[in-house]
């Protein structure tokens, strides 16, 4: 069997999930939404439903899929509904939705529905993605009530640069989204993960913890008590000697400069580890630090050896977990640890805990 793994620690992930909770107070979703960031939403759900508040998906597929699975914790639709149609489905499985767009609003009010629907109304406070702008916030808020078809709007918004602490935006932001529903009723929810960790006045009924519940912090230049929850690793599958000036792997791009002991890995691009990593990224074989030298390929990688004489064929390599930082990987092919995660695919998932 191909020793690529993806070890999941739930135990990790029920412990950034209470962290989340403690550092934000009120009640939280635990986001799950693709695939729970390549750790696998059916799993981390079960994992986490004896704790959690409720959980949060990005669309009515991601939550049909935990209903199925006999989830029945508060679910959110933070993309809301694509088409009317799906409303029916909303109030079939007791689904709560986000509302950010004028369509939203006029599907809802042209629906027939068998019971009112929980919505949360989205305010654009200043990431321009999504939401009403916060002049439009009480138009459509009362828009949304004159439909009779709904029995509770709640508020929201979503920070662009609440992971940059000194910047003024998350502030701002705050600041807007208090503007536009001062004296609207309703819960509120302002915070993910960034928020949580590191803006206080953004704590209020519901928190969004997302990528910090997979151990990934979103900001890494502080120590906020996160665990990692997936190990990518594999093992050396093969070792072989090149002399001083040979090159190695495509392109050529390594070229020894002394004789040099090459493991080969079974880990490659197609797996989810990032084709663009430089030379000398950080692996570790049999927990002690070496580097990936050569360019990745679709099925293989290839470390340096030369340094660790007792590591061999079946030697366990970590690509990332708890030794060698996702965030450090990440940053190296100029991407954040979200992508990386939720690229990991054709290796074998473990789930301990």
């Amino acid at each position: 069997m191909r020793p690529a793994r993806a070890l999941i620690d739930l135990e990790a992930l029920r412990h950034n999930y209470r962290l989340a909770r403690s550092r934000h107070g009120g009640r939280a979703f635990a986001v799950v939404k693709a695939n729970a960031y390549g750790h696998g939403a059916v799993q981390c759900a079960h994992a986490l439903a004896a704790e959690a508040d409720g959980f949060a998906v990005a669309f009515l597929d991601e939550a049909l899929q935990l209903r199925a699975a006999g989830i029945t914790h508060p679910i959110l639709l933070l993309e809301g509904v694509f088409d009317a149609s799906e409303l029916d489905e909303v109030v079939r499985h007791e689904l709560w939705t986000v509302v950010h767009h004028d369509l939203q609003i006029e599907m809802i009010a042209s629906r027939d529905l068998a019971a009112p629907l929980h919505v949360w109304l989205k305010v654009n406070s200043g990431m321009n993605r999504a939401g009403f702008l916060p002049d439009g916030v009480r138009r459509a808020w009362q828009r949304l009530n004159d439909t009779g078809k709904v029995s509770d709007i709640a508020l929201m918004t979503h920070f662009a640069r609440a992971d940059e602490p000194d910047v003024i935006t998350t502030a701002e932001q705050i600041a807007a989204f208090d503007a536009g529903t001062r004296d609207l009723p309703g819960l509120r929810s302002l915070a993910n993960s960034s928020a949580i960790l590191g803006w206080p006045d953004a704590h209020r009924d519901w928190g969004r913890p997302g990528i910090l519940l997979y151990g990934a912090d979103p900001m890494p230049e502080e120590n906020h008590g996160l665990l990692p929850v997936m190990t990518l690793e594999s093992q050396i599958m093969a070792v072989r000697d090149i002399p001083a000036g040979a090159a190695l792997g495509y392109g050529g791009r390594f070229v020894a400069e002394v004789p040099t002991r090459v493991g080969l890995v079974a880990m490659g691009y197609a797996d989810g580890y990032p084709r663009s990593a430089p030379e000398g990224t950080p692996v570790a074989v049999d927990g002690k630090l070496t580097r990936l030298i050569g360019r990745v390929s679709m099925d293989m990688m290839t470390v340096d050896l030369t340094d660790l004489p007792d590591a061999g064929i079946g030697s366990r390599v970590e690509l990332w977990g708890r030794q060698i930082s996702i965030n450090r990987i990440a940053a190296g092919v100029g991407t954040i640890s979200y992508e990386l995660l939720c690229n990991v695919k054709r290796v074998r998932f473990e789930y301990l805990g």
